[in-house]
């Protein structure tokens, strides 16, 4: 046997596409893709159902007093209160979105583009802290401010982060001064300044 009938022996043909059985993965992988995104649509319409009796959210008065904080940067959502799991979806509490919040003599006003706008009373604020997670979404310590108040006869606690994360101790401070009455009406709360991202 000659050198170069030994080497044609060895020369092996690529193995072919098998064309039929890929595109079947594919098309697994999609149907099974599209089942997981409907189970969580189902499942955000159950859990809706549950919460329907939660009642409609307060509109933004026209008259809220005078401005006391103001602050741009994402709302991560809203739970019962101490259940940082347990989300609330109704009436689009659920829905993550950018945010501007006053602060005001009269509540909180938390304007949501593209969301529902609300008003949480001062009579109705709870308490605020500094907090690291809200259901579906985990921070560094202290990276969210949370704000509990009260709404239907239950508390809820609803997440939010600044564009500068140094407001957030200013925010807690202010908010528990006006919960506790200690702020005169005559006295504004101090302004933050913008401080480094």
């Amino acid at each position: 046997m000659t050198f170069a009938t030994l080497l044609a022996d060895e020369r092996q043909s690529q193995p072919v596409t098998d064309w039929a059985a890929r595109i079947g993965w594919i098309v697994g992988l999609l149907l099974f893709i599209a089942l997981v995104y409907w189970l969580m649509r189902e499942g955000w319409k159950w859990r809706g159902q549950l919460q329907s009796g939660i009642p409609d959210l307060p509109p933004i008065p026209e008259e809220t007093g005078p401005e006391r904080l103001v602050l741009t940067g994402r709302y991560h959502g809203t739970t019962a209160a101490g259940q940082w799991l347990d989300r609330i979806v109704a009436h689009g509490l659920g829905v993550r979105s950018r945010v501007e919040l006053t602060l005001t003599e009269g509540g909180l006003a938390v304007v949501r583009p593209g969301a529902t706008d609300f008003f949480v009373p001062a009579a109705r604020l709870r308490g605020a802290r500094l907090d690291k997670a809200i259901a579906g979404k985990v921070l560094t310590e202290g990276g969210l401010l949370v704000v509990t108040w009260e709404h239907g006869g239950a508390e809820y606690d609803s997440g939010f982060r600044s564009d500068r994360a140094v407001e957030h101790g200013a925010w807690v401070a202010a908010l528990e001064r006006l919960i506790q009455g200690a702020v005169p009406t005559s006295e504004p709360l101090p302004k933050t300044t913008e401080g480094p991202r």
